[in-house]
């Protein structure tokens, strides 16, 4: 079930690991938009707006715990890449602690929060209360998008990303049901929609903890490995926090941009909202190809290869180029039928004004790609407070465009808010990268 990444090909490796993980991406971007088609579909454009007002809340929240979940991961992956499979299970007993109390505290706060947080985003009147309905369910769930996610990351460090994807098809089939369901048959519109989610992500995640228990054997505790650890937790909060933190500062700064954009009608919302979406569709293997270099990383770091690591790097580099040229030619020729899956086709300006946002970002794919490919890089190599800071320097950017240029300029400096943030945080990363590296190599030598 597991997969040594310190050995072999180092291109060989990335893509037979990145493959499995593309396709379980792709069902998780399919998971995350089925509310959106089927609510545009089925309830209509308002409803759309309802949802799409709040996607940056739920980055904001929801992707800060799948980064939290990503960072816990990281030293799982090193010291199974060094074969410390005691630490390791200390490390996966300690992770289970810190969850549960990590889960509860979020969950409080982002009910506590979210009509402040509604009102802050600008939240037309108009779609105010189907967007709360939609989201204060979400964030009531908080504990099983954790669990999901959590054991997902635990066997994505590994080397084992096709596990992960069968829950994620079995959960994407469920939600998709559940969703024509419960907005179809019962009538819950928007409500329906968020609940699906919820218990979707709930029985992929007793479903995906069955499984492991029974085919990962090196997961399996000891009285000695499932006694807290004080300097565990503290090394999984190390690298979970920051990782959480980048998440949550480039989710503050979408935040930002979409209080802007909420305030320009519903209309654009929908466009907006239709344009994010199919871009994240699109921009999924360069995403994909980030995340693996984390997981490879992390243990080549653990097995102490230097010369891997880069090596590594560079493929990730030559597979990033070659699929900003591919992103490029489908976010042309096809974004416009994938817009077609949120509105009907009569909906012309709103397929117009969502296909002018695929257009103008295509064109920064290679920014993107590098940007995905170094931040993950240097995650997996340690150093959780330099990768966090790529997300400072977004939030930023987007803060600036959206503030400045989207209420001056309209939608049209709404497209192009995303690709200033990620030129910005790549003047970072670049520099930065070579530091980690620098003194990942001086590490090494002196052990």
């Amino acid at each position: 079930m597991t997969k040594d990444m310190t050995t072999g090909s180092p291109m060989k490796n990335i893509i037979k690991f990145c493959l499995p993980l593309m396709v379980g991406n792709l069902f998780q971007q399919l998971y995350n938009m089925a509310d959106a088609i089927i609510v545009g579909k089925c309830v209509g454009k308002d409803a759309l707006s309802a949802v799409g007002s709040v996607s940056s809340l739920n980055f904001l929240i929801i992707g800060s715990v799948i980064g939290l979940c990503a960072g816990f991961a990281i030293p799982i992956a090193q010291r199974f890449g060094a074969q410390d499979i005691k630490s390791l299970k200390k490390y996966v007993a300690n992770i289970i602690y810190v969850s549960i109390v990590l889960a509860a505290v979020i969950t409080v706060a982002a009910l506590l929060f979210t009509k402040p947080l509604l009102n802050i985003i600008n939240t037309p009147a108009e779609i105010y209360d189907e967007a709360y309905s939609y989201i204060v369910i979400i964030f009531a769930g908080i504990g099983a998008t954790m669990f999901y996610n959590l054991l997902a990351s635990i066997v994505r460090s590994l080397g084992d990303s096709k596990t992960p994807l069968y829950f994620l098809l079995f959960s994407s089939v469920l939600n998709v049901g559940l969703d024509l369901l419960l907005i179809e048959v019962f009538d819950m519109g928007v409500r329906g929609a968020s609940v699906a989610t919820v218990i979707s992500q709930f029985v992929s995640g007793v479903l995906c903890f069955i499984y492991v228990k029974r085919s990962f054997p090196i997961l399996h505790m000891t009285k000695e490995t499932a006694k807290p650890d004080f300097k565990f937790i503290l090394a999984l909060l190390k690298n979970g926090l920051p990782m959480a933190l980048q998440f949550s500062i480039t989710a503050l700064g979408s935040v930002m941009l979409q209080s802007c954009v909420n305030d320009l009608g519903p209309d654009i919302i929908a466009a907006f909202t239709i344009g994010a979406k199919t871009q994240l569709m699109i921009v999924l293997p360069a995403e994909t190809i980030g995340l693996t270099m984390a997981t490879y990383c992390g243990q080549n770091l653990g097995a102490k290869k230097l010369g891997r690591i880069k090596k590594g790097i560079g493929s990730g580099f030559v597979l990033a180029a070659i699929y900003s040229v591919l992103g490029i030619f489908v976010a042309k020729f096809f974004g416009p039928y994938l817009s077609l899956l949120f509105v009907e086709s009569s909906e012309t300006t709103v397929i117009a004004l969502a296909q002018q946002y695929i257009d103008m970002g295509s064109y920064f794919y290679l920014i993107l790609s590098v940007l995905f490919l170094l931040r993950n890089a240097i995650q997996g190599l340690g150093y959780s407070i330099t990768a966090m800071m790529t997300g400072v320097f977004e939030l930023v950017a987007r803060g600036i465009g959206g503030l400045v240029f989207v209420e001056r300029f309209g939608y049209d400096a709404a497209c192009l808010v995303n690709p200033l943030a990620w030129i910005i945080a790549d003047i970072f990363l670049f520099p930065a990268f070579f530091v980690v590296l620098h003194k990942v190599s001086r590490k090494l030598k002196k052990e």
